[in-house]
C-alpha cells in the first residue's frame, strides 16, 4: 500500500511538472516566439533577410540600456546622413557590431586552428567584425551623397525654370518634387515642402535640410538661397547663377576624376597585367635557356 501511494505521488508530481512545463512553453511561445514569427512575417524583406532584421532589432532593444550618449549621438547623426537605411537605430548598429564580432570570433578560431596558429590572433578578426558595421554606415553616407550630387544639377535647373516661369518658391519646389527623378534629393525636397506647408519658414526648412544631408555642394546652394531671401535679391537670378556654377563644378570634378584614372590604373597594371605579359613573352625563352640542353 505504501509503495502504491509512493508511485501515485510520483506520477502526480510528474504530471504536474509536465503540465507546468507545457504551460511555461506555451507562454513563451505566445509572448516571444509567436510575436517574433509575426514580426518576421510583417517585415517587408521577408525570409532570412527579415529574420536577420528582426533579430538585430530585438538585440538592439536589449542594448538600449547599455548604449552611451556619445556613441548614440554620433551614430544617429551618421544614420540620418545615410537616410536611415532599413530604419536602423544606433542600438541596432551596436547589435550588428556584436553579431559581427561573434561571427568574426568563430571564423578566427576555425581559421587559425586549421593553420596551426595561436588562437589569440582571432581577436584581430573580432576587431574587424566590430569595425565592419561602422564602415557599412559610412559607405551608405557616401553612396547617398553621390546620388544627391548627381541629381542636384537636374533638379536645380528644373527649379530655376519654374521660378523664372513665374512660380513662387513653394510652388516651384512642388513642381520639382512632382517632376524630379526619384532619389534621396527628391525625398529631401519633399520633406522641405512638407515643412513649408506645416508653417515653417523657408529658412528653417532649408537649414534643416542642410543639417540632415551635410553635403558641401548642397550647403553652398541652400546658403545662397537663404542669403538671397534675406537681402531681397531676385530668386531667379540667384538660382541661375548657382545652376551655372554647379555645372562648372561638375565639369571640373569630371576632369579631376579623368586625370586621376591613370594613377589609379597604375597598380593593377604593375601587379596584374605586366607580370602576365612578361610570362607570356619571356617564359618560353627562359624555359628554352634552362631546359634546352635536356630536350636535345
Amino acid at each position: 500500500m505504501h509503495e502504491i501511494l509512493t508511485y501515485a505521488l510520483m506520477g502526480t508530481s510528474a504530471l504536474m511538472f509536465a503540465a507546468a512545463a507545457g504551460f511555461a512553453g506555451f507562454g513563451i511561445y505566445q509572448n516571444f516566439f509567436a510575436r517574433f514569427v509575426s514580426e518576421v512575417r510583417d517585415e517587408s524583406a521577408g525570409g532570412m533577410a527579415g529574420l536577420g532584421t528582426v533579430a538585430i532589432r530585438r538585440l538592439g532593444a536589449l542594448n538600449r540600456k547599455l548604449i552611451w550618449p556619445g556613441y548614440e549621438a554620433k551614430m544617429r547623426r551618421s544614420l540620418i546622413k545615410a537616410g536611415e537605411p532599413q530604419s536602423f537605430k544606433p542600438e541596432d548598429i551596436m547589435a550588428l557590431q556584436e553579431i559581427c564580432a561573434v561571427i568574426g570570433l568563430l571564423m578566427g578560431l576555425v581559421l587559425f586552428n586549421a593553420v596551426g596558429q595561436n588562437l589569440v590572433w582571432s581577436l584581430v578578426i573580432v576587431l574587424i567584425g566590430l569595425w565592419y558595421p561602422l564602415i557599412w554606415v559610412n559607405d551608405q553616407v557616401k553612396k547617398r551623397h553621390l546620388q544627391i550630387s548627381r541629381a542636384l544639377p537636374y533638379n536645380l535647373d528644373l527649379l530655376t525654370l519654374s521660378v523664372e516661369a513665374g512660380l513662387d518658391f513653394t510652388a516651384a519646389l512642388a513642381k520639382v518634387v512632382e517632376k524630379g527623378k526619384a532619389g534621396p534629393l527628391r525625398e529631401e525636397l519633399q520633406m522641405v515642402l512638407k515643412q513649408l506647408k506645416m508653417g515653417k519658414s523657408r529658412e528653417e526648412g532649408l537649414k534643416s535640410m542642410i543639417i540632415r544631408v551635410d553635403l558641401p555642394s548642397l550647403t553652398t546652394f541652400v546658403t545662397a538661397l537663404i542669403q538671397a531671401d534675406k537681402m531681397g535679391t531676385s530668386l531667379g537670378k540667384v538660382l541661375r547663377i548657382q545652376s551655372t556654377q554647379l555645372r562648372i563644378d561638375r565639369t571640373q570634378r569630371a576632369e579631376k576624376l579623368a586625370g586621376e584614372a591613370p594613377v589609379k590604373m597604375l597598380f593593377p597594371l604593375i601587379a596584374c597585367i605586366f607580370p602576365t605579359v612578361f610570362m607570356v613573352l619571356f617564359g618560353p625563352i627562359v624555359f628554352q635557356f634552362m631546359f634546352g640542353d635536356v630536350g636535345g
